[in-house]
């Protein structure tokens, strides 16, 4: 049996994630040793494209991931990368049985679209203009001139977060903003 096929099979399995960061800042990518390729007719990867790599090789594998980044001056830093626990499914009520006389039926309305109730967060410290990142991430925000970062948060993504939190993260300062969204 391939150690990829036992992988499948091993919830103890580790896939090894190589990547070799090349001068003009290219990735080199290799998943237990085979070459991952960014996809047909797509630049070489990049840098700024290893999150999007990880999350792929990781909803691919659903195995825990050893990533090792080879610096260009040789440094080797390496990660660790767990898939994230299933969520239990919680089951709608079910309606009880209603006896009643069948009803003529009427004409179908047309469904009407709930509408989004937003939460806010802000917080200091982010350079001026920075990209701030709102995890669990579902979009990207960009900091005033002021540097003060604002996110608008569906409350539906609240809703689905058991601890209701969200973080903002600096891209470039650094700076991580954590709190509960009003």
């Amino acid at each position: 049996m391939s150690k990829r096929a036992r992988s499948k099979t091993d919830p103890t399995a580790v896939v090894m994630v190589r990547i070799v960061v090349a001068e003009d800042g290219t990735l080199s990518v290799t998943v237990d040793g085979a070459p991952y390729l960014p996809p047909e007719f797509s630049p070489p990867w990049r840098r700024s494209a290893y999150p999007h790599i990880v999350d792929a090789i990781s909803q691919h594998t659903g195995q825990t991931l050893r990533v090792d980044v080879i610096e260009i001056d040789g440094r080797v830093i390496t990660d660790y990368r767990t898939p994230p626990k299933p969520r239990p499914v919680i089951p709608e009520p079910a309606a009880a049985p209603v006896a009643a006389a069948p009803q003529p039926a009427a004409p179908a309305a047309a469904p009407v679209e709930a509408v989004p109730q937003f939460a806010q967060l802000a917080g200091t410290g982010f350079v001026p203009g920075e990209d701030v990142a709102v995890a669990v991430i579902i979009s990207h925000t960009e900091t005033a001139p002021d540097g003060i970062a604002r996110a608008l948060i569906d409350s539906r993504y609240l809703a689905a977060c058991q601890t209701g939190e969200a973080i903002l993260v600096g891209r470039i300062s650094g700076t991580l903003v954590l709190g509960r969204p009003e």
